[in-house]
């Protein structure tokens, strides 16, 4: 009994290769590997906000307004938990989108408030912090193009006969994409530059002792 199992196992993997089960397989855990990227580099920079936040406090303490868009937009992202499971569905990808848009709005929102202080941006820590932002957001869209093109590959390869059959029979799904109107504001990262020249502004309150 057992040799007469082994042909029909021998077969039924000839046949598995043959409807692309174990590409399909290799497509999914590369698409998780590049999610879990991209939510690695969205985790760094949200990491990097209390201390930003804080930092431009010293220089800037009545900008609130600013200060509290950064606060929310930074605790809305943390309430999402995207996990490689919820790939499929297009309205949890899309929240979760939004939600770092507006992290990134706000965020940009501050770099234009820090501008007007002078003082602020010789601040050594506030440098290095600029550094890290700067690099974060440059991983962040080189780990988004990843994904897209992850995603694009195996949703190609699943929708395609015969895989698509076998896709259906093992419950593989098509899984959401990140949605932009303008698709180059995906591949380029968001300009963070404190070099330029700042604008007027009425002068700063004086700097905190240390």
């Amino acid at each position: 009994m057992q040799i007469r199992r082994i042909p029909l196992l021998l077969l039924a993997s000839l046949v598995l290769a043959g409807c692309g089960y174990n590409p399909i397989q290799s497509k999914d855990e590369g698409v998780k590997a590049a999610w879990s990227e991209v939510v690695n580099q969205y985790q760094r920079r949200a990491d990097l906000v209390p201390n930003l936040v804080n930092t431009v406090k010293g220089y800037a303490a009545h900008e609130e307004e600013v200060f509290t868009k950064v606060t929310e937009a930074r605790a809305s992202v943390g309430k999402i938990n995207l996990t490689t499971d919820d790939l499929t569905n297009e309205a949890k990808v899309k929240q979760f989108q939004a939600a770092q848009g507006e992290l990134s709005s706000a965020l940009s929102r501050l770099m234009v408030v820090s501008e007007n202080y002078p003082q602020l941006k010789a601040d050594a820590l506030f440098q290095n912090l600029q550094a890290q932002l700067e690099g974060t957001e440059n991983r962040i869209a080189v780990a988004r193009n990843r994904y897209i093109a992850a995603i694009q590959d195996y949703n190609t390869f699943v929708r395609s006969f015969p895989q698509n059959l076998t896709a259906m029979i093992f419950g593989y799904k098509t899984k959401a994409n990140f949605t932009v109107e303008n698709e180059k504001a995906i591949s380029t990262a968001p300009t963070v530059d404190f070099n330029k020249p700042a604008a007027p502004a009425a002068q700063p309150p004086a700097q905190p002792a240390h």
